[in-house]
C-alpha cells in the first residue's frame, strides 16, 4: 500500500486576508455615516454657493456673496463673535470646575467616588429642553425668578439680578449642560496617573498646588484636550440654551442658522453659516491637538535628557 504525503500547508483553510476583513465590518458604519452625514454636508456646501431660484430650488449662478456677507456685516460678525466668546467662557469655566470633581473621581474614597459620578452623570440623564426651562426659572428677571424671589425672601427688595436673556445666562447653563463632558475625560487621565508620583514630589518639597501644577496637569493633557474640544465644539453649536435663555443678546450661530433656513429661506447663507461653525469646530480641535502633541513631545524629550 502506497501512502500519499499531503504537505500540512495544503490542509490549512485558506484565511482571509485581515484588511478584507475589516473592510467589511466597517462597511455598515461607513455606509450609514455616507449616507446621513457626508452626503447632506456636501449638499449644504453645496448650497452655499448656489442662487436662490423663483421655484424654490437652488441653481447656477455660484457665487461666494453668502460668505462675503457672513463675514463682513457687523450683525453678523457680532453673532459670531458672540459664539467664540461663550464657547470659549465655557470651556475653561468647565476645565476649571471640572478638576476637583476629576481628583474626587479618580483618587478619592471609592464611596464617594461612586457618589459623585452618579452626580455628575447624572445630568445627562435629562433632557437639554428640561434642564434649560429649569435655568429659565432660576434666572429670571423678576420675582418669578427663583434667584430674585430668595433676594426678596430676605428683606433685599430692591436688589434684582438680570441674568435671563444675557450672555452671561447662556453660560451659566452651558457649563451646567456640558459639564459631565468635561469631567469625564479629566478622571480618565487621572486614573492612569500613578499616586506615587505625586507623593514623591511631596516628599521632595513641593505644595499641593505645585505637585498638581508640575505633575497632574501636565499629565491630563490629553483628556484636557478632549474634553475642551467636545465642549467648544457642542457649545458653539448650541441652539435650545441660547434660543431659550439667551434671548436676541445672547443668540448664537446656530440660532441664526434655523432663522435663515426656516423664516428667511436663505438656504445659501444658511450653508455658508453651516459651513463657518464646522471650520470653527475642526480649526479649535486641531489647533488644542497640536498644542497637546508639541506639550507631550516635549515633556518626552525632557525625560529622555533626565536619563
Amino acid at each position: 500500500m502506497t501512502v500519499v504525503t499531503v504537505p500540512y500547508e495544503a490542509t490549512r483553510t485558506p484565511r482571509v486576508k485581515r484588511p478584507v476583513v475589516g473592510g467589511a465590518l466597517l462597511l455598515p458604519a461607513v455606509a450609514f455615516l455616507t449616507a446621513f452625514l457626508v452626503l447632506p454636508s456636501l449638499v449644504l456646501l453645496a448650497y452655499s454657493f448656489m442662487t436662490p431660484q423663483t421655484g424654490g430650488g437652488m441653481g447656477f449662478p455660484l457665487h461666494l456673496s453668502s460668505y462675503a456677507r457672513l463675514l463682513t456685516e457687523p450683525t453678523y460678525q457680532q453673532v459670531i463673535l458672540r459664539t467664540l466668546r461663550i464657547a470659549l467662557i465655557t470651556s475653561v469655566a468647565t476645565a476649571v470646575l471640572a478638576y476637583p470633581l476629576a481628583i474626587v473621581i479618580a483618587h478619592g474614597n471609592p464611596k464617594f467616588s461612586r457618589l459623585v459620578i452618579v452626580l455628575v452623570v447624572m445630568p445627562l440623564l435629562v433632557s437639554v429642553l428640561v434642564r434649560t426651562y429649569g435655568w429659565q426659572i432660576l434666572l429670571g428677571n423678576n420675582r418669578t425668578g427663583a434667584i430674585n424671589w430668595l433676594l426678596a425672601d430676605m428683606g433685599l427688595k430692591s436688589i434684582v439680578i438680570k441674568l435671563l436673556y444675557s450672555e452671561t445666562a447662556v453660560i451659566i447653563a452651558s457649563v451646567h449642560v456640558f459639564l459631565p463632558l468635561m469631567v469625564l475625560p479629566i478622571a480618565g487621565s487621572l486614573a492612569r496617573i500613578d499616586p506615587s508620583i505625586t507623593q514623591a514630589a511631596r516628599m521632595l518639597g513641593a505644595s499641593s498646588w505645585g505637585a498638581f501644577r508640575l505633575i497632574t496637569f501636565p499629565l491630563t493633557f490629553p483628556g484636557l484636550a478632549a474634553g475642551l474640544g467636545i465642549v467648544f465644539s457642542l457649545t458653539a453649536a448650541s441652539y435650545i440654551t441660547p434660543a431659550m435663555i439667551g434671548g436676541r443678546t445672547g443668540a448664537m450661530l446656530g440660532n441664526l442658522l434655523e432663522q435663515q433656513m426656516t423664516t428667511v429661506y436663505d438656504w445659501s447663507m444658511g450653508g455658508a453659516i453651516a459651513v463657518v461653525m464646522v471650520l470653527i469646530s475642526v480649526t479649535v480641535n486641531l489647533a488644542i491637538n497640536r498644542l497637546v502633541d508639541r506639550r507631550v513631545n516635549a515633556m518626552n524629550a525632557g525625560n529622555g535628557r533626565n536619563k
